[in-house]
């Protein structure tokens, strides 16, 4: 690598510093080090810089933020690379890292990971230097979240189906996105209710993350009847898909209700989100899906139909919840017997049990 190719490191600690500054350097950067906002700014408007490694809290700098307990900096960091170093890739690295923190980091400053000190990996910040340097500078802009080891989501690249991310968040929306497409998943990406449904109605997925406090969603039987999350999850379970909430929501009224109601396969807690952690539940989620080939032939409706039937539901029950007459009940049901070649109610309905569809 041409030794014009540069790295600065804003860090106020010199044991960090000295960390990283040998990883660059092994990685064939120049690499210039300074410890306060106001140095980082003036490097970064003198010479150009490939990739800048920011701590979030910084020393020798009087801003006012919200949080007076905790140095923020390291945004305003961020924010000048943008201004005077566009071309320049960013990570920020930090001791304090809320869910909300990387977020903001990844969707609005553009940064390319927001890592953890206190799990600070040598080789997979190596891996994520690589990476950062092998992009063409038009991308180096482009907000990402770090890609997955292979033995956290499989081998890259591998297919595995149909995604379906449900999520109001665009911060949360875009890093469920990343994660399911490095874990080999073709993904659909929608905002509420509405949009989602629509979706189940015509494509069948292997797998659904969904958020409950989906907005707007006004019910007069209560708050918790407000978040569309549940409602969307019945049409989840009746699609014998399987289900990974993503919620913020994580009271255990909550909890106890998606397991109970909607068979979920796992709950994922927002505020403890780990990157690793839900890739492996991805995993497993992909190892214990598996719907029976007899399945396969149903439409996704006609799969939402078997899924309520298996559930001990009447037709009328039926087209209540899924917003049709009993009659549109009737003709998917008579399609069902004739794919399936079955001929009552109770054989229609072992064969949805078989494939993995539950009737808790």
């Amino acid at each position: 690598m041409s030794s014009d190719v540069r790295a600065l490191i804003v860090e106020d600690n010199s044991s960090w510093q000295q960390i990283l500054s040998e990883i660059l350097a092994d990685a064939g950067l120049v690499v210039d080090v300074v410890a306060s906002l106001d140095a980082a700014i003036e490097r970064l408007r003198a010479v150009p810089h490939r990739l800048a490694v920011v701590d979030l809290s910084l020393t020798g700098t009087d801003w006012n933020s919200l949080h007076d307990y905790q140095n923020r900096d390291g945004l305003r960091v961020l924010d000048a690379v943008r201004r005077f170093d566009p071309g320049c890739a960013t990570i920020l690295l930090t001791g304090f890292a809320t869910v909300e923190l990387a977020v903001n980091v990844l969707t609005e400053y553009g940064a390319l990971s927001c890592l953890r000190k206190e799990t600070f990996n040598r080789a997979e910040f190596r891996e994520l230097v690589v990476r950062a340097l092998a992009r063409p500078l038009s991308e180096t802009d482009v907000g990402e979240l770090a890609a997955p080891a292979a033995d956290e989501a499989g081998e890259v690249g591998a297919s595995q189906g149909l995604a379906l991310v449900v999520e109001d968040d665009a911060g949360w929306r875009s890093i469920l996105v990343e994660l399911l497409s490095e874990a080999g998943y073709e993904v659909r990406a929608t905002a509420g209710y509405g949009e989602a449904l629509g979706c189940l109605r015509r494509e069948k997925y292997t797998l659904a993350v969904v958020d409950l406090a989906l907005t707007p969603g006004p019910s007069p039987r209560g708050r918790g009847e407000e978040m569309g999350g549940y409602r969307l999850l019945t049409s989840v379970r009746a699609g014998g898909t399987p289900a990974i909430v993503v919620s913020g929501v994580a009271s255990h009224e909550h909890i106890e209700r998606a397991y109970a109601e909607h068979a979920i396969f796992a709950f994922v807690e927002k505020q403890a989100f780990d990157r690793r952690a839900f890739l492996r539940i991805v995993a497993e989620a992909q190892e214990a899906a598996g719907l029976g080939s007899e399945l396969d032939i149903l439409t996704a409706r006609e799969r939402e139909v078997i899924g309520l039937l298996a559930q001990g539901m009447t037709n009328k029950e039926i087209a209540s919840a899924l917003f049709i007459t009993t009659n549109t009940v009737k003709r998917h049901l008579k399609a069902i017997f004739e794919k399936l070649d079955v001929h009552t109610r109770s054989a229609a309905a072992a064969k949805a049990v078989d494939a993995g569809v539950s009737i808790e």
